[in-house]
């Protein structure tokens, strides 16, 4: 489905595939949302979501490439790279049960802002001067959001800390898998090692939907995380990495409008003052790495 695709210049249509990887990864989060929200635990929701990821990259994949798709050149950043997304999904969605999802996804856009520190020690990247105190300006418009101290300030808000965190260690583990596996293998090996890891746990604690939503629900996230990643890997073979990088920021609107509409939820100024601080930050260092790599070309 992704591989054959023509890598072609395609710039606007790249775009508009990215917006529509960002609304699938919306989709995610709203579902999880929602299945907690009517007392599904969230281990439960986390093999839901990685099992329906699963199925469905085998049903794409499989077909076309076969047994390819299970082999890696890098096997063991694969299985630390997928155990690392499966803890920050479980704590993501654990977030989600408590939290707006205006809140957890403005706290998750600081992820660009770690990989910036994380990259200096596990990957060996120099981090300007101008970049490092643009990462730390960021943080403070995470600092504004979670108000630590703050009457505002919710525990569960360490939570999505968490899953931001373990999103950075993903993002950059990625960084040293792509130059090596194909788009279906990173896919195989991220959904296929949580659903294996959370199977003998989720079997003891085991909760049948009770309707056709939670059923809907259960489905959309498998297929919402395929596409949403496929629509990535295409959108990048269309148009530029720097181009597509501020696209992100569109969620923000999606998760907003479905926070309001489906469950109710208003962003506070501090959440709306933070998530600018972070986005006009995101777009800076954005900026600077293009700058970067027009001084290379």
């Amino acid at each position: 489905m992704v591989e054959r695709v023509l890598y072609k210049e395609r710039p606007l249509s790249g775009i508009f595939l990215m917006c529509a990887a960002v609304f699938c990864f919306t989709l995610i989060d709203s579902s999880a949302k929602w299945l907690a929200a009517i007392g599904f635990i969230p281990i439960q929701i986390t093999f839901i979501r990685y099992l329906g990821h699963f199925l469905s990259s085998l049903v794409i994949f499989f077909p076309q490439q076969g047994r390819r798709i299970f082999e890696s050149r890098r096997p063991y950043i694969q299985i630390m790279r997928a155990v690392i997304l499966m803890v920050g999904t479980f704590f993501n969605f654990l977030a989600l049960k408590y939290l707006p999802l205006n809140i957890t996804v403005a706290i998750f856009f600081a992820a660009p802002l770690a990989v910036s520190i994380l990259s200096i020690p596990i990957l060996g990247e120099r981090v300007p001067l101008k970049q490092f105190i643009a990462v730390l300006v960021g943080f403070v418009g995470v600092v504004i959001i979670i108000q630590p101290g703050g009457v505002r300030f919710q525990f569960e808000m360490l939570y999505s800390l968490i899953a931001l965190l373990c999103a950075s260690m993903y993002f950059i583990l990625t960084r040293m898998v792509a130059k090596v596996d194909e788009n279906p293998v990173s896919q195989i090996y991220s959904s296929g090692i949580p659903t294996l890891l959370l199977f003998p746990f989720v079997l003891k604690m085991w909760e049948w939907p009770n309707s056709w939503l939670d059923i809907l629900a259960m489905g959309l996230m498998g297929l919402a995380a395929t596409f949403g990643h496929s629509f990535t890997t295409v959108a990048h073979s269309w148009s530029k990495a720097s181009s597509l990088a501020p696209v992100i920021y569109v969620q923000l609107i999606f998760m907003t409008v479905i926070s309001w509409l489906v469950f109710d939820h208003l962003p506070t100024m501090n959440t709306v003052i933070g998530t600018i601080v972070i986005i006009l930050t995101g777009l800076y260092l954005i900026r600077l790495e293009q700058k970067k790599i027009n001084l290379k070309n």
